[in-house]
């Protein structure tokens, strides 16, 4: 596990490896319809951000990019597939965060809040707009600013 979580419940460090997926299935299923191109943008960006981070994100990256794909097909598996009665329950769960993060490094809590922003940004683009060229469709703006998540940077 990584050291910045250790101040957390082992509940808590598994949400903290789950909270991306969540926000990848949110995002790239806000029309009703995950594309592979949005699953495969939110790979890439868990692989570059496992070359890119510091203070402990590329450990979670790491982790959260191996077997990405499984593990977003399992998780939505235990979710209803339509959209609209599987978005208010994702993000009820993401809004757990909040109670989460402030236990954590103010720079970790930040770069962690972060990354999700930028992890959902990148989906949204993945798919969708006039002929997919990489605009936000309507149904992933309600959701791309993750509104359900306080920005940890904020409060402190």
């Amino acid at each position: 596990m990584i050291a910045q979580l250790n101040s957390l419940s082992a509940e808590e460090q598994e949400f903290m490896y789950k909270a991306p997926i969540l926000v990848c299935i949110l995002i790239a299923g806000a029309d009703g319809d995950i594309d592979r191109s949005e699953i495969k943008e939110a790979i890439a960006h868990a692989k570059k951000k496992q070359q890119n981070a510091t203070d402990g994100m590329m450990e979670l990256y790491r982790e959260i990019g191996e077997d990405f794909e499984d593990k977003l097909k399992v998780l939505l598996q235990s979710y209803p597939m339509a959209a609209l009665q599987r978005n208010p329950i994702i993000e009820d769960e993401l809004a757990r965060l909040n109670e989460i993060l402030p236990k954590l490094n103010n720079l970790f809590s930040g770069n962690y809040y972060q990354s999700l922003c930028d992890l959902a940004l990148k989906v949204a683009k993945s798919s969708g707009g006039w002929f997919g060229m990489k605009s936000i469709g309507e149904a992933e703006a309600r959701y791309v600013k993750l509104p359900m998540i306080n920005n940890p940077a904020a409060n402190g």
